[in-house]
C-alpha cells in the first residue's frame, strides 16, 4: 500500500458565503474563515476544501468565475486570502481550492472577447456552433433547466453551457486555453495552496461530433451526458494537467465526476496513471431519485446504499483511492438525508453515520455544520430560496409536472439550500453568523443546535467527530485496512470489517429506529475485543456474537486474534 499524507487526512469543506461573516454585511468572508481556524484545529481536521472565492457575478454562487486570479469583493481581497492561508498553515491545516474550469462566467474577459466576432483570438476558448435551421445545434438540456445552447445575436451563433447560460463551457480542445488554465493553477500553487477540488472535471472533454441526446419520458430536452461525461480525451487532458501544473508540487487533488463508474474511477485515481488522487462519485446521493430526479424523491433501501459503498471500496482497494462523504454544498444535510433529524434521534443518528463513513477506506470529508448536527431547513415560501437550481426547477416543473406541495417536499428533502443556510455558531440573533441581515435565512433551530452548545458538551456530536479523527491518526487500519461487508442482505444494519495484517476492526451501525440483532459471522474470529468508540456508551463487556442494537446505535471494536 502506497502511504501518503492525503490518504491519512480528514478534509473539512467550507462554503464561504455561509460560514462566518466578519464585517456584518450578511455574507460570510475570508476573514471570517480566519477567525474560525482555531476551532477547526480543535476539531482536528487536516485540510480545508474552500468552495470558490474568486471574482464572480454570483449567478451560481461563485461557480461562475469572471477572474481566476482575484478574490470576490464580498469575500475580501488577496491580502485577506494570504492571511488566511498563513493562519491555516500555522495550525498545520492545508488549503485545497475549488478549480472550476469546465466553464467560466460569461462576464470573464475571455468570453467578452470571444463573443465580439468569429475571428477574435479568444473565439476558440469557448464552444460556438452555427445552425442553418434556427434551432440549437443539439437537443441537450442544461443542468439548471432549459437548452444547453444559448443564441448570441452579435455573431448569430450558439454557445454551449451545460449549466447556467451565464456559465459558457470552455473549449478544452484548444491547447492555448489549456495552457491558460495550467498557468492559473501554478499561480495559486506558487502562492502556497496545497491542491484542488475540481468542479465537474470529467465534463471537460466533449464528443466533438455533438450528437443528439435521448429524450426521456416527461422531459423536454435530450440527455447529452454520454457525449460529455468522461469524454474521449479526458484522460489525455488530465495527464497533461498533471504534468504541466501539478507534478512539481506536493498536492492533493479530487475530481467531482457525475456519472463516473468504478472502472473509470480506477483510471482517474490509479497510482501510476498520473491523473488525480481521488474522485467524487454520486451513486449513493442519487438513491431515491424519482422521475424528475431529486425533486420527487422516493424511499431508498439500506441494501442499495451498502452495495454502492462496497462496490467502490473493493473496486479501488488495490489501486486508486476513495473520497468518503455524506454531504456537501450541493447535497442536503447528512443527518436529514441518511439519519433521523427528529430531536430524539438527531444526535444519536448523526454520530452513527459519522462512525460508519469515517471507518471506511478512503479520505473522509466533513461538510461545515455536519460536526454540530445541523439539519435541513423547511422554508415555506419559494422566495426564501436562493439556489438557481431550486428556483429553476420550481419554475420549470410546476404546475405541469409536479404540484406545489410535491416539489416543496423534494426541495425540503434534497434542495441545495439545505446545505447553504449559515453555520449556527451560537444562540444569539442570526446564530452568531452575522451582525447584519444574512444573505439567506438562518435555520430557525439554531437556538438549540449550535457550535457553542456542542463545544461545551463532552458527549456532543462535535466531540464524537473529534474522537473519530483522533482514532484515524492513531490506527493505521482505519486508513489502510481492507474493507469487507458483512450482513449484506440486512435492511437495518450496515456492518463491515477493516483488516490490516493482524489488526482488525468490526464496525456495526444500525440505520433504523428498530432494535435488530447483530449476528457475528462465523468467519470473524477473535480472542479478545476492545470497544474503540460507541455513540450510546455501550457496555464493553457485552457479547457481540448475538448483539441486540438500540435505534441508530453505532459501535466500533478492535478484534484481537
Amino acid at each position: 500500500m502506497n502511504k501518503t499524507w492525503w490518504k491519512e487526512s480528514v478534509i473539512y469543506q467550507i462554503y464561504p458565503r455561509s460560514f462566518n461573516d466578519s464585517n456584518g454585511d450578511g455574507i460570510g468572508d475570508i476573514n471570517g474563515i480566519t477567525e474560525k481556524i482555531p476551532y477547526l484545529s480543535e476539531l482536528g481536521i487536516d485540510v480545508i476544501w474552500l468552495s470558490p472565492v474568486y471574482q464572480s457575478p454570483n449567478d451560481d454562487n461563485g461557480y461562475d468565475i469572471s477572474d481566476y486570479r482575484n478574490i470576490m469583493d464580498e469575500f475580501g481581497n488577496m491580502n485577506d486570502f494570504d492571511g488566511m492561508l498563513d493562519k491555516a498553515h500555522e495550525h498545520g491545516i492545508k488549503i485545497m481550492m475549488d478549480l472550476v474550469v469546465n466553464h467560466s462566467s460569461d462576464e470573464h474577459q475571455w468570453f467578452q472577447e470571444s463573443r465580439k466576432s468569429k475571428d477574435n483570438p479568444y473565439r476558440d476558448y469557448y464552444i460556438w456552433k452555427k445552425t442553418d435551421n434556427g434551432e440549437p445545434p443539439t437537443n441537450w438540456g442544461a443542468a439548471f433547466g432549459g437548452s444547453a445552447w444559448e443564441y448570441d445575436e452579435e455573431t448569430r451563433e450558439y454557445y454551449l453551457h451545460l449549466f447556467s447560460k451565464k456559465q459558457p463551457d470552455l473549449n478544452w480542445e484548444n491547447p492555448v486555453l489549456r495552457n491558460e488554465v495550467y498557468d492559473m493553477m501554478r499561480f495559486w500553487l506558487d502562492k502556497g495552496i496545497d491542491g484542488f477540488r475540481m468542479d465537474v472535471v470529467n465534463f471537460i472533454s466533449k464528443d466533438t461530433s455533438y450528437p443528439q441526446g435521448e429524450i426521456r419520458e416527461g422531459h423536454k430536452y435530450g440527455d447529452g451526458s454520454k457525449y460529455y461525461m468522461n469524454g474521449p480525451r479526458i484522460h489525455q487532458f488530465l495527464q497533461e494537467m498533471n504534468k504541466e501544473a501539478l507534478s512539481p508540487y506536493d498536492t492533493i487533488t479530487v475530481g467531482e465526476m457525475p456519472g463516473v463508474t468504478v472502472e473509470e474511477g480506477k483510471l482517474y485515481t490509479g497510482k501510476d496513471r498520473n491523473e488525480l488522487n481521488m474522485v467524487f462519485h454520486f451513486e449513493h446521493v442519487g438513491l431515491g431519485d424519482g422521475q424528475y430526479g431529486k425533486w420527487d424523491p422516493r424511499p431508498w433501501k439500506l441494501t442499495e446504499l451498502k452495495e454502492i459503498f462496497s462496490k467502490w471500496q473493493k473496486g479501488l482497494e488495490e489501486d486508486g483511492w476513495n473520497s468518503l462523504y455524506w454531504s456537501n454544498h450541493d447535497q442536503p444535510r447528512a443527518i436529514s438525508r441518511w439519519g433521523n433529524e427528529s430531536e430524539e434521534y438527531r444526535v444519536i443518528s448523526g454520530k452513527m453515520i459519522a462512525a460508519c463513513l469515517h471507518m471506511m477506506q478512503g479520505t473522509p470529508y466533513i461538510y461545515q455544520g455536519e460536526e454540530i448536527g445541523m439539519t435541513n431547513v423547511k422554508f415555506t415560501d419559494i422566495n426564501d430560496y436562493r439556489d438557481i437550481e431550486t428556483l429553476n426547477a420550481y419554475r420549470d416543473l410546476t404546475p405541469d409536472s409536479l404540484t406545489h406541495d410535491e416539489i416543496f417536499k423534494g426541495i425540503h428533502e434534497r434542495g441545495r439550500d439545505n446545505a447553504r443556510t449559515p453555520v449556527q455558531w451560537d444562540a444569539s440573533p442570526n446564530a452568531g453568523f452575522t451582525d447584519g441581515t444574512p444573505w439567506i435565512n438562518v435555520n430557525p433551530n439554531y437556538e438549540r443546535i449550535n457550535a457553542e452548545a456542542v463545544f461545551k458538551d463532552e458527549d456532543s456530536i462535535f466531540h464524537f467527530y473529534k474522537k473519530l479523527i483522533q482514532l484515524r491518526k492513531q490506527n493505521e487500519v482505519i486508513v489502510y485496512g481492507t474493507f469487507d461487508l458483512i450482513m449484506e442482505e440486512d435492511e437495518q444494519i450496515f456492518a463491515f470489517t477493516r483488516t490490516l495484517g493482524d489488526d482488525q476492526l468490526l464496525v456495526i451501525c444500525n440505520f433504523s429506529e428498530e432494535t435488530p440483532d447483530f449476528k457475528l459471522p462465523v468467519h470473524v474470529r477473535y480472542s479478545s475485543k476492545e470497544l474503540l468508540i460507541s455513540n450510546l456508551n455501550a457496555d464493553e463487556n457485552e457479547e457481540i456474537e448475538n448483539l441486540p442494537l438500540k435505534p441508530y446505535e453505532g459501535r466500533v471494536y478492535r478484534l484481537k486474534k
